[in-house]
């Protein structure tokens, strides 16, 4: 893989604050919900709404937002190409991590089933 330590510093200093306006609009406007979109990002970092809106009031870094995120046990299995990498194979952590963020509103936004999104066996 090409050297991207540019485009993983980018990352590192973007306001997450910044960013998650930009995911609101993006699913609202597909007919996808905030509060989905919540159960989304508290699925991947273990951050509720008021620990995500904290955060957002802090104006925090993405390096800041993941730094003490709990990921979800799952997240290996969240794979595919967001904004031209394969998420599985990027190198950065960090980078590596927002990616995954992309790829599930992503998804979202595309109108895939919350089970799906959530990497959960399909209920019976």
């Amino acid at each position: 893989m090409k050297d991207t330590s540019h485009h993983d510093e980018r990352i590192a200093n973007m306001k997450f604050f910044s960013v998650y306006q930009h995911y609101v609009t993006k699913v609202e406007k597909k007919g996808r919900s905030k509060a989905e979109l919540l159960e989304v990002i508290e699925w991947l970092t273990g951050y509720n709404e008021s620990k995500i809106n904290e955060l957002i009031d802090k104006q925090v870094t993405f390096e800041t937002f993941f730094k003490n995120a709990t990921l979800h046990p799952n997240v290996h299995l969240i794979k595919g190409v967001i904004c031209g990498y394969r998420v599985e194979e990027i190198e950065n952590s960090l980078t590596q991590q927002v990616r995954y963020l992309d790829k599930l509103v992503d998804e979202l936004a595309k109108g895939k089933k919350m089970e799906k999104i959530l990497r959960q066996a399909p209920k019976k």
